[in-house]
């Protein structure tokens, strides 16, 4: 009974993790097609994914101190799956365990993969705006304008095209 529920929440964990990489993959179309609407969109939906992620590992760690009281393990040990699988003595416990632990392993790796390759694009088209915005405003106002020569100072002002800032 304490098993089928952390092995029911950690499926939904599971499901919840495939709706992020579902959401990273729309979220990197949006980037590579400069749809920022879209994006924020997606980020919105991002934040609802992560309040019930959030929920789920409240759940998860309330199941997970269940099985370590039935066990008679009174302390608030914060057991990850592998450590909470030796304390099943049946092969099938574990394997169940051990399966739900693998997919959600699995998921999981996929989304970091993603995640890097989303940070990597979110990178570029910074990189791209700012050069933009540095390319158009390369003149100052200043010099856009007509100034009698002799109101100018003695300061010469010459923009670069690259922010040396550190």
């Amino acid at each position: 009974m304490l098993l089928e529920r952390l092995i029911h929440l950690l499926d939904l964990h599971n499901q919840e993790h495939l709706k992020f990489i579902e959401l990273g993959e729309q979220k990197k179309e949006a980037l590579i097609s400069n749809e920022v609407d879209k994006l924020i969109s997606i980020m919105n939906m991002e934040a609802k994914v992560y309040k019930r992620v959030q929920q789920l590992e409240e759940d998860r760690k309330e199941a997970v101190q269940q099985i370590l009281q039935y066990f008679g393990i009174k302390s608030q040990l914060n057991l990850n799956l592998t450590e909470l699988t030796r304390l099943f003595f049946d092969p099938e416990d574990k394997e169940k365990l051990f399966r739900a632990q693998s997919t959600l392993a699995a998921t999981l790796l996929k989304l970091k993969a993603l995640n890097e390759l989303n940070h990597q694009l979110l990178n570029q088209v910074l990189t791209y705006t700012e050069f933009s915005i540095e390319s158009m405003s390369y003149y100052t106002d200043s010099e856009a304008t007509y100034n009698h020569p002799a109101n100018k100072s003695g300061k010469v002002q010459s923009p670069g095209l690259f922010d040396t800032r550190a």
